[in-house]
């Protein structure tokens, strides 16, 4: 989701909600404890060099359980991050504590509230690195077992 989808979602929300991927919800006490530019340079496994930017917010729940953040808050926040850190449209990450370390979520959204979603690690230059793009199907009858030729009805596999 993209900085100016998280600013058009804000406007028509009454509470700022975030529900976690597994379907539970950030406590509502939570705090924006960061709005910022995230931006990584780097080269690819395929010798590629590549830039990225994202906007990251970063949720934080303490004892503070008096606590609530108004999406116009959010947004006020929003626009003096664009002003000050000269921040562009980009798409917007989270960062939540999990149980052993900080979580980085994607962002999407319903009519209602924000959805954390998992990342996913991947490589960016399979062609470069010989990863075929899907997994080859193989007949059990043509698998080679210790020189023998694997019959499925055998019980070698």
């Amino acid at each position: 989701m993209k900085l100016s989808e998280v600013k058009s979602q804000l406007q028509s929300m009454d509470a700022l909600i975030f529900q976690l991927p597994n379907g539970n919800l950030v406590p509502s006490h939570f705090h924006v404890t960061e709005v910022g530019i995230v931006s990584k340079h780097f080269i690819d496994c395929g010798g590629t060099i590549r830039d990225e930017k994202v906007v990251n917010f970063q949720l934080w729940s303490s004892v503070d359980t008096d606590h609530r953040l108004h999406p116009t808050k959010l947004q006020d926040i929003i626009s003096l991050s664009e002003k000050l850190l000269d921040m562009g449209n980009y798409e917007v990450e989270v960062e939540y504590q999990g149980p052993d370390t900080i979580s980085k979520y994607g962002l999407t959204a319903t009519d209602t509230h924000f959805v954390l979603s998992n990342k996913q690690t991947d490589c960016l230059a399979p062609d470069k690195c010989g990863i075929p793009a899907q997994k080859p199907r193989v007949k059990l009858k043509d698998l080679q077992i210790q020189g023998q030729q694997c019959d499925p009805n055998s019980g070698c596999c």
